[in-house]
């Protein structure tokens, strides 16, 4: 199989509702980091974040370097050389395929995401190492069955070798009406023993009122916020093996030095439970 990047096919898309007019996942995380990849919807969601969440950009940056982190993890400690990226989001380098190529050249990724503005920067900005895989796929966490039966998923990932699942800051976007935990389980029982699920997810543990006015503002624009507490986060890894140092809040997950104004970032400064885990 050759390297590179793999996109689409060549069958004409229908015509897509950019929905520009709402705030998405995605391109709120993009300002909250500084892009330039959003719309007026999303830089006004990303303000009355800031504002009922003083750290939300604090908390950006952090998921981030928890993902380049856990990707080292995944890559050179569990040895995984195929990673399901889903919630990619806008990307911003360096990306998880980079963080991972860097150790492992022939790793293979796939990015997978519901949002067409995301797929056309994705085509453009994520390039694979020569001797590794990229492909990028549409699709939502909804529907796992449809990921798992995607074409360009199946040319790109050997299901018969250990995947690497990584659901970073998605998984409490989710819609009312679905089963976070059942969306989960159906797609690592997809993959052999050795595979791995890293995640994030926000908790209202600690800020409970800044949480709740948060999630409040993102449902009366179309979205949907449910942060949950340790112990249901730590419900995702039911029968996997978590690696150290366990659930823990994202910046205390094998952290490396950080400050924020001087000061060390204590255990509630970001409502954001990380976790890393090993299908045995």
């Amino acid at each position: 199989m050759a390297g590179g990047g793999e996109w689409m096919s060549e069958k004409a898309a229908p015509p897509v509702e950019l929905r520009t007019d709402r705030p998405h996942a995605a391109r709120v995380y993009d300002v909250l980091l500084g892009g330039k990849t959003n719309y007026p919807a999303d830089r006004i969601a990303a303000e009355e974040t800031l504002a009922a969440l003083p750290n939300a950009a604090v908390i950006a940056r952090q998921n981030r370097s928890f993902m380049h982190r856990a990707a080292r993890c995944l890559a050179t400690e569990a040895g995984v050389r195929q990673f399901l990226d889903i919630g990619t989001g806008i990307p911003t380098s360096p990306n998880l395929h980079e963080i991972v190529q860097s150790v492992l050249p022939t790793a293979r990724i796939v990015y997978a995401d519901n949002d067409p503005i995301v797929l056309a920067h994705s085509r453009a900005l994520h390039t694979s190492h020569p001797e590794g895989r990229t492909a990028y796929i549409e699709a939502d966490l909804c529907d796992p069955d449809s990921i798992l039966a995607d074409e360009t998923l199946r040319r790109t990932i050997d299901f018969d070798e250990p995947v690497a699942l990584t659901l970073v800051a998605v998984l409490h976007w989710l819609p009312e009406g679905h089963d976070p935990y059942a969306l989960v389980g159906r797609i690592l029982d997809a993959f052999p023993a050795g595979s791995c699920l890293a995640l994030t997810h926000a908790t209202h543990d600690f800020e409970p009122e800044a949480l709740d006015e948060v999630s409040t503002n993102f449902r009366a624009k179309g979205s949907n916020v449910h942060p949950r507490t340790k112990e249901e986060v730590t419900r995702f890894f039911d029968g996997l093996e978590l690696l150290p140092p366990g659930v823990q809040v994202v910046q205390r997950w094998r952290p490396e030095p950080v400050e924020v104004g001087g000061e060390v970032l204590g255990e509630r400064d970001i409502p954001l439970y990380a976790g890393v885990a090993v299908k045995r």
